[in-house]
């Protein structure tokens, strides 16, 4: 798998992604790819100087700013270990759901918005879905080195599970109660549905509430990425809102 991008780079070299090699545009004097340079070698990973034509075919249409870095594939968690992990920080679990999103750019914008929120982890489902790819690393520009994803067989058993661990489910649905009057604080996972369909109709039966996202225009939707930060943050809002 390549990351692309300065940033995506930097952040893939500061975690614990096992790097093939560093591939970066030769003479070239940019400070932020010395710098990549030498984080490779101190963690003894190969670097390559190469000529930009080569990054462009290499990287297939990524936007690589004269780097890309040669990775493992992505290591996705399971959900045990999204839930034990916000155990150990001791607060109230906060999970995001995606049902059927296939855009790689929406997908790593979600994840992007999730991981600064501090959203403890995030589900998706293994058919009919996006999943981690170099378009979605380097949209989420670091935060996938960051985030937990759980990939999943079957998205309603997981809500099944969720449940059981005292978990409330709320689907994000424009038919749903205003965001500013639901209770997002708690154990809660958001799930938020794919970009043409929305979310399936037995997954939203399997939601507890819905919540909307307040509407004052002439357009009576939003993109996913930007519908899912909304409700993200309206839920940091309400769960810090004594702090």
């Amino acid at each position: 798998m390549l990351t692309a991008g300065k940033n995506a780079v930097i952040e893939l070299l500061k975690g614990e992604t096992t790097v093939n090699k560093i591939m970066i545009l030769k003479n070239s004097n940019d400070m932020a790819l010395n710098r990549i340079a030498a984080m490779a070698r101190d963690k003894k990973i190969k670097v390559m100087y190469v000529p930009k034509e080569f990054l462009d075919k290499a990287g297939k249409g990524l936007r690589h700013q004269g780097v890309l870095a040669d990775t493992a594939d992505f290591v996705y968690c399971e959900l045990d270990d999204i839930l034990k992990n916000a155990e150990e920080k001791n607060h109230s679990p906060f999970l995001i759901i995606l049902d059927g999103i296939t855009d790689p750019h929406n997908f790593g914008a979600i994840i992007r918005t999730a991981e600064c929120a501090g959203v403890d982890g995030i589900i998706i489902q293994r058919h009919r879905a996006c999943l981690v790819t170099e378009t979605v690393i380097k949209t989420a520009s670091g935060a996938a080195e960051y985030m937990n994803i759980a990939l999943v067989s079957n998205i309603n058993a997981a809500i099944d599970r969720l449940k059981k661990q005292g978990f409330f489910i709320a689907a994000c649905d424009m038919n749903g109660e205003s965001m500013y009057k639901a209770d997002l604080t708690g154990a809660i996972a958001v799930v938020i549905g794919s970009e043409g369909e929305g979310i399936s109709r037995l997954t939203k039966e399997k939601c507890d509430f819905a919540v909307s996202i307040p509407m004052f225009g002439e357009i009576s939707s939003l993109n996913a990425s930007v519908a899912a930060g909304v409700i993200i943050y309206e839920a940091v809002r309400q769960r810090n809102q004594n702090d």
